[in-house]
């Protein structure tokens, strides 16, 4: 069992920058891909950005590439979202998953979700 807690969002103007925190519960975070998602009000749960278990690994939606940045300590059981050059459209409730693979993260099969972390970005 994996526990999922996201902190750090909040409200931005276009242009900022805003890092996004997902701390885990239970030793064997390390053992799962973990994955960043979002959902803006009317629309589907969108995959952003995966990465494997060790680190070593990542892949980004394309509507991110460049912009965003995944990584994780597993340490100290987290794993983080840098965003940068932020613009309205990225306003949504962000979501951190564990899940197999990054292959599985990127069909939106996963294991645990937290309970998401809003952020809203004006113009």
């Amino acid at each position: 069992q994996v526990q999922l807690a996201e902190s750090g969002g909040g409200l931005v103007q276009a242009g900022d920058s805003l890092t996004l925190s997902c701390a885990a519960s239970g030793r064997t975070f390390r053992n799962y891909a973990m994955g960043w998602f979002r959902q803006g009000t009317g629309k589907e749960r969108e995959f952003l950005a995966a990465i494997s278990w060790s680190g070593g690994d990542t892949y980004y939606a394309d509507s991110v590439k460049g912009r965003f940045t995944i990584s994780r300590d597993n340490a100290k059981n987290t794993v983080y979202l840098q965003m940068n050059s932020l613009k309205p459209e990225d306003t949504a409730v962000y979501y951190c998953a564990a899940g197999s693979t990054i292959a599985s993260m990127m069909r939106v099969d996963v294991n645990y979700w937290g309970q998401g972390s809003p952020v809203t970005v004006s113009s």
